[in-house]
């Protein structure tokens, strides 16, 4: 087989897949916890499960420290490059939480600041 269509079928598996996770991850979770809707992008959320209020968080400002106005408690994270630290403290210290790249979960510890970095 050429090596053009190995390429092209590789590509249209992993879109497929990447579908399929989100359809499943947004719907199952989502009705499970009465998350909001699974979006692209990342946000953080002053309460557990998506609830309070909601931050969204520059994907692109990647290492750049940022002190949060009040505590996050959950993310919601839908991207496939990026992640997000999150710290207990602020200006990025104390215990640190990584997220994946498709992530949607409470936090273990209330956060005060993040970073954006490579996934």
């Amino acid at each position: 087989m050429p090596a053009s269509r190995v390429k092209l079928r590789t590509t249209a598996t992993a879109v497929t897949m990447t579908a399929a996770l989100l359809i499943g991850f947004g719907a199952g979770t989502a009705n499970a916890a009465d998350w909001p809707p699974l979006q692209e992008g990342a946000y953080l959320y002053s309460g557990v499960s998506g609830t309070g209020t909601e931050i969204e968080v520059d994907l692109g400002d990647l290492g750049t420290c940022h002190t949060l106005p009040q505590a996050v408690r959950s993310l919601q994270i839908a991207n496939g490059s990026a992640a997000v630290e999150l710290y207990q403290g602020g200006d990025c210290t104390g215990a640190a939480w990584r997220s994946g790249s498709l992530t949607r979960a409470n936090l273990p510890q209330p956060a005060l600041s993040y970073r954006v970095v490579p996934a």
